[in-house]
């Protein structure tokens, strides 16, 4: 291949079975793989400077062209443990709610379910960088990733979104999809998505090597993440693009 085709990952815990299979790939010699925040990859793509992109899919809509081209990304049946909104009180006495600025994907879930599943009018607040730190009394937060994980124990309350979105609507999350707005080569795409299906191999491997003391790896990476999209999952996903539009 001529040209590299530039990928954009996240360096999240959850993300590392698809990267490790990727960087185990004859697929590594055609690209360049670069991590960035969620929310900041959907304007990379945007703006042309990477090719594909491990997107939150609230950011598909507004991406021209958007599409996704792999069988894997970053889904939940019921539970995730690592977006949540955490609060110190329970959900009848939160007031206002500070979002994270990571991923536009479970801000909007959040806001969705707040107003449709559990029926809360709050506040919301853009979080800073240390917004955790005032999560108390009747501020609650939305923290995502390897931070909500770490989290889990130090708050009285913690309201999983995807399982409140499975009770909601029955259905499976997608939080993210490897996405391109562009046509890219049907060898170079089959190559990719085999990386992917190859990286669920090495879960043993990571969770061994991986110092994570605040919660099960084995757990999360088998039970919490579901990485292949199957038809129902695209059926959850699909819901929640229409629903957003709402907001």
């Amino acid at each position: 291949m001529d040209t590299k085709i530039k990928i954009g990952g996240v360096s999240y815990l959850n993300a590392l079975p698809m990267l490790r299979g990727i960087e185990q790939s004859p697929v590594i010699k055609d690209i360049e793989l670069s991590m960035n925040y969620p929310s900041i990859l959907a304007q990379q793509l945007r703006d042309g400077l990477i090719d594909i992109a491990l997107l939150p899919v609230a950011a598909i809509p507004a991406i021209e062209g958007a599409h996704i081209v792999a069988d894997y990304g970053i889904a939940a049946y019921g539970e995730v443990a690592s977006v949540a909104i955490f609060s110190q009180v329970p959900m009848e006495d939160i007031e206002s709610v500070y979002l994270d600025y990571q991923s536009r994907t479970s801000v909007m879930l959040a806001r969705l379910l707040l107003r449709d599943y559990w029926k809360k009018e709050v506040v919301l607040k853009p979080a800073t960088e240390h917004f955790i730190e005032y999560i108390n009394d009747k501020n609650a937060g939305v923290i995502i990733g390897d931070r909500a994980l770490k989290q889990r124990n130090n708050f009285n309350y913690v309201y999983d979104l995807a399982a409140a979105w499975k009770d909601y609507t029955g259905l499976p999350f997608v939080f993210a999809a490897w996405v391109a707005n562009r046509e890219l080569p049907a060898d170079f795409v089959d190559a990719f998505n085999k990386a992917n299906a190859a990286g669920m191999k090495f879960i043993d491997q990571i969770v061994s090597e991986t110092l994570f003391p605040y919660y099960d790896l084995k757990k999360y990476y088998t039970e919490n993440i579901h990485y292949y999209l199957d038809e129902e999952k695209k059926k959850g996903l699909n819901k929640f693009l229409e629903l957003i539009q709402t907001l």
